[in-house]
């Protein structure tokens, strides 16, 4: 019998993946409510949840060669699919769908301003942090700078410009601390920055940039401002797609030389 299901789940392994990505999701969001109450993001309860597994999946295939962490397990090849470019990149469009530019213009140049200083801050944090933990190849200090905008910008970034897997790696999980930090912080700073109208909920969101972040922490503050700050939020991601392989690359490349 278990030589029949293991056949069945890999033979089938992208459904067996969508199975259990989305059993990891249920999990997360059940987790997120019960024992947070929302203030820390199902999603973000997922991605650890997907990097914790990715490292036992990588301790046991190592005597194999496997190089691709969960993925290398036979009935669990699916997921590594479904982490690929195509799916990703496709999560990224829909995710963008719906927004509007007039309506980032009601933030008027604060709106504007705050995405572009959101963006380039994340990356310089970043590109620093990387640097004195002795990075010195552009490739590895813009994607870990990238990594500092979002979990996604980090990946998108380092796939394009040829990072190694461990350097990808590291950047999803900065950006995994950055909206767990931005999910925790908000409802605490929230009184102190006038976060309690849509406007300023759109200017947080074009600064901070995590999409999951800025969604749990406004959530917790005021659920009404949650599309606000989650749309500026989700240009955030998209301008740093576009500048993090690009005009970034380009930048810390003539800085290091390398």
């Amino acid at each position: 019998m278990s030589e029949f299901l293991q056949s069945l789940l890999t033979d089938y392994s992208l459904i067996t993946g969508f199975a259990v990505v989305g059993l990891i999701v249920w999990v997360s969001y059940q987790l997120s409510r019960k024992l947070t109450h929302g203030r820390l993001h199902g999603s973000a309860i997922a991605i650890f949840i997907g990097l914790v597994l990715a490292y036992i999946g990588g301790e046991i295939t190592k005597d194999q060669g496997g190089k691709k962490g969960i993925a290398d397990i036979p009935s669990l090849a699916g997921i590594g699919l479904m982490g690929g470019a195509m799916l990703r990149d496709f999560a990224i469009v829909a995710t963008a769908m719906g927004v509007h530019l007039p309506e980032l213009k009601r933030t008027g140049l604060a709106g504007v301003l705050s995405l572009f200083t959101g963006v380039f801050l994340s990356f310089f944090v970043g590109a620093c942090v990387a640097w004195a933990f002795g990075y010195r190849d552009a490739v590895s200090i813009t994607t870990l700078g990238a990594g500092a905008a979002t979990f996604i910008v980090g990946p998108v970034t380092g796939t394009a410009i040829g990072a190694s897997s461990d350097v990808i790696a590291l950047s999803i999980a900065a950006g995994l601390t950055k909206a767990i930090l931005v999910m925790v912080g908000t409802p605490f700073v929230a009184r102190f920055i006038g976060l309690n109208n849509p406007r300023t909920a759109m200017i947080y969101g074009g600064l901070m940039g995590t999409t999951s972040g800025v969604s749990g922490g406004l959530a917790a503050t005021d659920p009404k401002l949650v599309p606000y700050g989650a749309m500026t939020a989700t240009f955030y991601t998209g301008l740093g797609c576009l500048l993090g392989p690009s005009v970034m690359y380009f930048t810390i490349r003539w800085i290091v030389g390398a």
